[in-house]
């Protein structure tokens, strides 16, 4: 998918937040969490960033692009990447998932399965293709010992 070199996957996170907010405010379907069980979303945020921030640094220490598509220097499989092979992907999705429950909308869900397909399909998919090609047996056995997501 062409557009996912365009576009970095903060950015869908954006768009995904404010869809999230707008269908909350302005289409709220259903309250299906209210305070205080709703600011259980703070946390799973927190969760998201705090992850999503380690997989940066993992890639920061091992002197590796960040950005999606650029040229991977080094198979990053410490740190996070122990547990999870898309952390900072992981981590946003959390971002999205705890700010609509902390909205406790239904409607604030919405934009959830959306963007974990962008992020799936657009990015995930395709990077796996490029660290195959990069890294060979190294990556798949990788991929053989490390889930995805979790």
């Amino acid at each position: 998918m062409r557009w996912a070199r365009r576009i970095i996957p903060p950015a869908w996170l954006l768009v995904a937040l404010c869809m999230s907010a707008a269908l909350h405010h302005w289409l709220p379907i259903a309250q299906l969490l209210a305070p205080p069980a709703s600011r259980l979303g703070v946390g799973l945020l927190a969760a998201g960033v705090l992850l999503a921030l380690a997989g940066v640094v993992e890639f920061r220490r091992a002197q590796t692009p960040v950005v999606p598509f650029e040229r991977s220097t080094t198979l990053v499989t410490h740190g996070i990447y122990r547990f999870t092979r898309n952390p900072m992907y992981l981590g946003l999705t959390l971002v999205l998932a705890g700010f609509a429950l902390t909205l406790g909308s239904a409607g604030a869900l919405a934009p959830l399965p959306l963007f974990g397909w962008i992020i799936e399909y657009g990015y995930i998919r395709a990077e796996e293709r490029f660290l195959a090609e990069i890294f060979g047996d190294d990556y798949a056995h990788y991929v053989h010992a490390v889930r995805r997501w979790l």
